[in-house]
């Protein structure tokens, strides 16, 4: 299914904990490469573009084959800057050249685990149900419910009432895999937009989710992606 939809991949060039992050060096090319090289390779977007303020990201991108029509504003290349303003900002602009679009999917610089089939499987979900939005997420492998606080120098259980509960009987929580979402670009502009109100989940395994925000991250997404991809290629 392709219809009129655009990938934009948000890559601002202040990256602090791991610097210049989005276009490190990941078993071979820069991170943000996968991104981009999944976005196409998924058939299903009309515009695969990066969104950045930095020239030489925007070099990178375009010699992956994504498009850099702007650079990000003063205002959302702040620290202060949400997703949401960033989107917002390329739809503005896009628009000023007659452009529109039905349908967005904001993906992740870093984020080598994303596959063209899952973000097929995604905007199919979000076009096909009628959603406002889709959302990648992982379930916690350990239950939050039964999580620890350390007060005093001591250690206690947040909530003793799950105490002797099972793991299996208590409910399954999630968090986002910090990969893509999916968004209908009403919904995103309405004013009355909010996350979550008609959000589609698609459930991904630990083995597909790695954050990268440190050092020691990184070093265990190249150790998880190599075992990942190793496991495929046994498969095929």
């Amino acid at each position: 299914m392709k219809t009129n939809t655009i990938a934009v991949i948000p890559a601002r060039g202040g990256s602090k904990r791991i610097p210049r992050k989005n276009i490190k060096d990941f078993l071979g090319k820069p991170i943000i490469a996968y991104s981009i090289e999944a976005a196409l390779a998924s058939g299903i977007f009309d515009v695969v573009m990066v969104s950045t303020d930095d020239e030489e990201i925007a070099e990178i991108a375009k010699k992956y084959g994504a498009e850099v029509p702007f650079l990000r504003s003063a205002e959302t290349s702040s620290d202060y800057a949400t997703a949401d303003s960033v989107l917002i900002e390329v739809l503005a602009e896009y628009a000023k050249t007659g452009k529109t679009f039905s349908h967005l999917c904001c993906i992740y610089s870093c984020a080598p685990f994303i596959t063209s089939d899952r973000l097929k499987e995604a905007m199919n979900l979000l076009i096909d149900c009628k959603a406002d939005s889709v959302l990648p997420v992982v379930k916690f492998s350990f239950p939050p419910q039964r999580c620890l606080v350390i007060r005093d120098e001591k250690v206690f259980m947040l909530n003793l009432e799950n105490f002797s509960k099972r793991s299996q009987d208590l409910e399954p929580l999630y968090h986002d895999a910090g990969q893509f979402y999916c968004y209908k670009t009403d919904a995103l502009l309405s004013k009355n937009h909010s996350p979550y109100k008609h959000t589609l989940p698609i459930i991904l395994s630990d083995i597909e989710v790695q954050d990268i925000d440190t050092p020691d991250d990184w070093t265990a997404a190249e150790l998880k992606y190599r075992l990942l991809t190793k496991t495929e290629r046994g498969n095929s």
